[in-house]
């Protein structure tokens, strides 16, 4: 199961992040400063406790027991956080305000703890305190400590507030991230949305620009820039392409005519109609390659992608193979449909019409006679696919990637006639599309495939698939 997109946004991640890091490293601060504290108050304690203990020895030494004792009382008297305790070998109390000798815990070097019980308004209060015992000449035991009940209660405090609050800091910090994750997920599909929109050939659409003047701001305005230059660019693009259709493909057709107009009048008879019979063929593949690289540009530049619509590619395909039906008669070749259901998809109609009769004249011209030529549709998990087979030599896995470039021809198509374009405006339609030319052996032959993007059409023609069969 994938996390939600928003989770799985950059900014929410650098987020997360960042808030990882502020957690430890307050929990971290928040730990040594009580860390701190807590051994300061313990040594300030412990310097009180052996202030006192010295003041106490002294006082044994030089009055005895009946001084230790009246000192004892005294200091019990002044103040509550002095705790003091006399008892006999036996640990029987002898004076002191505490009532009985209490069961003590090391804690550091001499230094112990205990628990003990005083009444504070009426009632009985557990509390603690630290201290150190030691035994006197004759075996009197004395324990000397300070109360540290309020050490206590601030370790408690920290000890139930720290993970509380680091549970509050992650709540309000995902929070954070999910707000800011929102916004910067507004940000980029509105730069998605725009560029999509420009590749779908609309040119003149520009990435909207906010107030912040942030990063995003910057970004778009470069964009916005670049966009513009490619604008114009591709419009001056389109002004030569319009100018080269102008100029020089009717002076080429006119040029043609007149070749074939002396040709008709000389005959084709001798060495003079031969050369001119060789001129207009000349001149055929002239205008054949011109129009093959306006045909790659435009589909390259995208602009006829607004002539884009829901085509189902059957009729496609009964109409190309229709018009290749009387070629594949004269070379004895096989030539069928097989038969397919719906396969609408969107397109250029007059350009994807060109491309299958690119491939289906390859696949015609270079399957010997007697072979076989089919065109299928299927409707794959990728989407629809279009497939010419056939049962010619194929080309190898090595030179399947060349073959779509322009003017490349392999060595064993040198001596055929071509442009070497033919592949080219496939693959460029099939980007113009985002379809995908994929080649395949088809043992023998090659299988040259187009996968189309499927869209939904509510009422597709209704066109049953036919099997063509022409063989001489």
């Amino acid at each position: 199961m994938r996390a939600p997109r928003i989770v799985r946004t950059l900014a929410f991640r650098i987020v997360a992040v960042y808030l990882a890091i502020f957690a430890i490293s307050a929990a971290a601060i928040v730990g040594f400063t009580y860390w701190n504290t807590a051994r300061a108050l313990n040594a300030q304690t412990d310097q009180i406790v052996e202030s006192d203990i010295s003041a106490l020895a002294e006082r044994y030494q030089r009055f005895g027991l009946a001084g230790l004792t009246d000192a004892i009382v005294n200091r019990s008297a002044h103040g509550e956080a002095a705790l003091y305790l006399l008892s006999d070998s036996d640990k029987r109390p002898i004076v002191g305000n505490l009532d009985a000798w209490p069961n003590l815990s090391a804690s550091g070097a001499d230094f112990v703890e205990f628990d003990y019980e005083r009444r504070v308004g009426g009632r009985t209060e557990e509390r603690r305190a630290r201290g150190r015992q030691f035994t006197l000449t004759g075996g009197f035991e004395l324990l000397v400590a300070r109360d540290v009940a309020e050490r206590y209660e601030t370790e408690r405090l920290f000890t139930t507030t720290l993970p509380w609050s680091v549970v509050l800091m992650v709540l309000l910090g995902l929070f954070g991230g999910i707000l800011i994750s929102r916004n910067f997920l507004a940000r980029l599909d509105l730069i998605n949305r725009t560029s999509r929109e420009i590749m779908a050939g609309d040119l003149s659409r520009r990435l909207p620009l906010g107030y912040a003047g942030d990063e995003f701001d910057t970004l778009a305005l470069n964009l916005n820039r670049m966009l513009e230059r490619t604008e114009r660019l591709m419009r001056g693009m389109r002004e030569v392409t319009d100018s080269i259709a102008h100029d020089l493909r009717t002076p080429l057709n006119r040029l043609r005519n007149r070749l074939e107009g002396v040709l008709h009048t000389m005959g084709s008879h001798g060495r003079a109609g031969g050369e001119i019979e060789a001129a207009v063929e000349e001149t055929d593949r002239l205008i054949g390659t011109f129009n093959a690289l306006l045909l790659i540009a435009e589909a390259e530049a995208g602009a006829a992608r607004e002539a884009m619509e829901p085509i189902d590619l059957r009729r496609i395909v009964e109409g190309v193979a229709e018009l290749y039906a009387p070629l594949a008669d004269e070379k004895e070749i096989t030539l069928s449909i097989e038969p397919s259901g719906s396969a609408v998809v969107a397109c250029n109609r007059s350009l994807v019409s060109q491309a299958l009769a690119n491939l289906l004249d390859n696949a015609i011209k270079y399957t010997p006679s007697g072979g076989r030529v089919k065109v299928s549709l299927e409707n794959t998990p990728g989407g629809i696919a279009l497939r010419v087979a056939d049962s010619g030599p194929g080309i190898a896995a090595q030179d399947r990637g060349r073959v779509i470039e322009r003017f490349v021809r392999l060595e064993a198509s040198r001596h055929s006639p071509g442009t070497g374009l033919g592949l080219s405006l496939v693959a460029a339609v099939a980007r113009l599309h985002d379809a995908k030319l994929e080649f395949a052996d088809n043992h023998p032959g090659l299988s040259a495939t187009l996968v189309f993007p499927a869209v939904t059409s509510r009422r597709p023609p209704q066109i049953s698939g036919q099997r063509m069969a022409a063989r001489g």
